[in-house]
C-alpha cells in the first residue's frame, strides 16, 4: 500500500514537473512572487533562453489587460519575445491597479523590488534570457519604467517608456547611463508634453500633483548619459514616428525619441519599431 502511494505521489510529480511553465500562469492564472503577480506569454515555439519584453500597464489597468492588447503582444511574440505583464496593487474602491511610481510620494509598495523580483522568477521558471530583457510601459507605466531606470539603470537591458516619464518635481539626477527610447503622442492630452496640474489650483500651488515635462526628462537622461552636446545627431522618420538620436555619449549608453501624430495610446507599429531600435543596439 505504502509502495504504491509513493508510485501514486511520484507520477503525479512528474506530471507536474513536466507541465511547460507557459501553462503554470497566464492572464488567468497569475504568477505569484513577493508582493505581487504577474502574467506572461511565451512565443511559439520557443527555445530558451528566450528574450522579454516587460510592460507595465497605465493606471486602473492590470497585468491580464496588458495580455489582451493583442495587437502589441502578438507584434513582441511573432518576434521571438515573450511578454511579461506584472500587475500595480489594486487601489480600494476600484477594480484597476496603480503604482508607487514617484519616490517623493507615499509608498504602497517598493516597487523596483517587486518588478526586479519579476524579472528574476520569469528568468528562472520560463527559460528567459536575463540580459535580453526590455522594461516599458504605458503611461503612469512608462512613468514607473523611467524611475525604475532612474534608480538602477542596470537593472534591465533597456527602457522603453510611452506616454509617460518623470512627474515634477522632477529627479535632480540618477544613477548612471541608460539604453533609452522614449515614445510619445504629440497630441497626448492625459499626459501632455509639457505636463499638466492633476491636482491643486494651477502651477504655481504648493501642494498641487503636477505631471512631468517630457523634453525636461530627456535634459535629466542626457545628462546621466552625458551627452555632452545637448542637440540630437540623427533624425529619422519610421512610419508615423518621428525621431531623433543622441549618439555621442557614454559608451554602451543609448538615448532616443520618438514622436507620432496620435494622443495617448500604445500607436499601431510601435512594438516593431521599439524591437528594431532594441535590436540595432
Amino acid at each position: 500500500m505504502l509502495i504504491r502511494s509513493l508510485v501514486s505521489l511520484t507520477a503525479l510529480a512528474v506530471v507536474f514537473l513536466s507541465v511547460p511553465p507557459a501553462l503554470a500562469c497566464s492572464d488567468t492564472t497569475p504568477c505569484e512572487v513577493a508582493g505581487g503577480t504577474y502574467v506572461i506569454e511565451l512565443p511559439d515555439p520557443s527555445e530558451a533562453p528566450v528574450p522579454a519584453v516587460m510592460f507595465i500597464h497605465g493606471y486602473g489597468g492590470s497585468g491580464a489587460g496588458v495580455l489582451r492588447n493583442r495587437g502589441m503582444v502578438d507584434a513582441i511574440l511573432a518576434r521571438g519575445y515573450a511578454v511579461i505583464a506584472p500587475s500595480g496593487l489594486k487601489m480600494q474602491g476600484r477594480n484597476g491597479g496603480s503604482w508607487s511610481f514617484h519616490p517623493e510620494r507615499p509608498q504602497r509598495r517598493d516597487e523596483i523590488a517587486f518588478l526586479t523580483t519579476v524579472r528574476d522568477a520569469a528568468t528562472t521558471r520560463h527559460g528567459l534570457d536575463a540580459d535580453r530583457i526590455v522594461l516599458s510601459g504605458f503611461s503612469i507605466g512608462g512613468s514607473m519604467t523611467a524611475y525604475l531606470a532612474c534608480a538602477t539603470p542596470n537593472a534591465f537591458s533597456a527602457y522603453a517608456p510611452l506616454g509617460g516619464n518623470f512627474w515634477r518635481p522632477h529627479p535632480e539626477s540618477c544613477a548612471g547611463p541608460v539604453r533609452m527610447l522614449h515614445t510619445h503622442g504629440w497630441r497626448d492630452g492625459t499626459v501632455p508634453l509639457e505636463g499638466r496640474v492633476l491636482r491643486g489650483e494651477d502651477s504655481r500651488d504648493p501642494d498641487a500633483i503636477m505631471q512631468g515635462d517630457v523634453f525636461h526628462a530627456l535634459a535629466i537622461w542626457r545628462e546621466a548619459n552625458e551627452c555632452h552636446h545637448l542637440k540630437a545627431d540623427r533624425f529619422a522618420t519610421t512610419g508615423p514616428f518621428m525621431r531623433r538620436a543622441w549618439d555621442r555619449c557614454a559608451p554602451g549608453s543609448a538615448l532616443e525619441f520618438a514622436l507620432f501624430p496620435g494622443g495617448h495610446v500604445i500607436p499601431q507599429g510601435w512594438a516593431d519599431m521599439m524591437l528594431d531600435w532594441y535590436e540595432a543596439l
